[in-house]
């Protein structure tokens, strides 16, 4: 198979050169035999030609060389950081309209991230913004003599604080996944009492908010956390700290997002290779819009269900779904929203013990 591109395309460069000078060729050939006949000077015959030659050539350069000139500008502009240029020419059927849509969607891609870049920083803004103007009014409350620094006020503060830890192990997270340094620690294990001991940290998380935990970031504890493995021996080859945070991120958002004493199911099952594991996580909210499904795992999306989504629920950062996607790509794996009759249903794919390419 060939590159597009690639070989002598009736339309490019090449056979436009190519084109030039069998033309020229032609005009000199053809004002040597008009010489002979006419018996007409050999020196007004090579100017002619020159001429002639001249002016086509500088036709065909001229359709050469103002595309490159635009391409110049454009990229002097993208150089400067005005990602808003486009060159006019990629339509065109030879190389330069291949560069021409090159140039293009370098400067679509530099614009998008351009504008990632500037959303991150407003979205890190207000998420940090948020806890902070809380925590600082609880402590000048205290300073102040409004409020005494009794243990509730202590939780108070204390809880803001723990928002603050959160979202920054998450921005940490996502800068280890931008700058490629984490690698996968995979292992064999057993799916029940791994998965277990997750829903186990999330339900003391969510009672005892002073305990450690990266289970999730959750306050409520009226929804019920069910855990159904079959076989129960079932057994997957995965990285337990990246699967862990998978887990823990995809039940934090399906406790979120349940109803009062709604309940959030884990599904696991064997999947079609050795060792290879999948994942459902269902819950009974309100569910995510076909519209939104291809949005969901963007940092921070919160989508746009309707709100609030549970009592206990701050919202969340709308990072933990990003999280989980990253480290389900660490392994090679897929996860994506299932259709479901009722609620949210996530599906989590990791291929196992890698097969050998024969």
């Amino acid at each position: 198979m060939t590159r597009p591109g690639s070989g002598l395309r009736p339309f490019s460069v090449k056979a436009k050169l190519g084109t030039l000078v069998v033309v020229s060729v032609f005009i000199t050939t053809g004002l040597l035999m008009v010489a002979l006949r006419t018996r007409t000077e050999l020196r007004f015959i090579t100017v002619f030609s020159v001429i002639a030659t001249l002016l086509i050539t500088q036709f065909v350069a001229h359709g050469l060389t103002a595309p490159l000139d635009e391409m110049t500008t454009v990229a002097r502009s993208i150089s400067h950081g005005d990602y808003t240029r486009r060159v006019s020419g990629a339509g065109r059927r030879d190389e330069l309209g291949d560069l021409a849509q090159t140039i293009n969607l370098m400067a679509d891609d530099l614009e998008a991230v351009d504008r990632h870049r500037k959303e991150l920083v407003a979205n890190v803004s207000h998420e940090l913004r948020t806890p902070i103007a809380a925590l600082r009014a609880v402590l000048e409350n205290v300073v102040d003599g409004v409020s005494s620094a009794d243990p509730e006020t202590m939780r108070t503060a204390l809880k803001q604080t723990e928002r603050l830890g959160r979202l920054v192990e998450t921005l940490l997270d996502l800068s280890r996944l931008d700058s490629g340094v984490v690698t996968l620690k995979a292992r064999r294990f057993e799916v029940w009492p791994y998965l277990s001991g997750v829903l186990k940290e999330a339900n003391l998380a969510a009672s005892h908010r002073r305990l450690p935990s990266g289970s999730g970031n959750h306050t409520r504890k009226d929804v019920h956390l069910h855990l159904d493995v079959s076989p129960p021996e079932l057994t997957a080859h995965a990285d337990a700290e990246r699967l862990h945070q998978v887990v823990a991120n995809l039940v934090d958002n399906a406790v979120k997002h349940s109803p009062p004493h709604g309940r959030v199911t884990v599904l696991a099952r064997r999947g079609a290779g050795p060792e290879s594991l999948a994942l459902e996580v269902l819950d009974e909210g309100p569910g995510i819009p076909e519209s939104e499904r291809h949005r969901v795992f963007e940092r921070f999306n919160r989508g746009e269900v309707p709100s609030p989504h549970g009592p206990g629920s701050d919202g969340g950062t709308g990072l933990g779904l990003a999280i989980a996607r990253w480290a389900v790509d660490l392994h090679g794996g897929r996860i994506g929203v299932a259709e479901s009759a009722r609620g949210c249903r996530i599906q989590v794919t990791l291929p196992g013990i890698p097969q050998p390419r024969g």
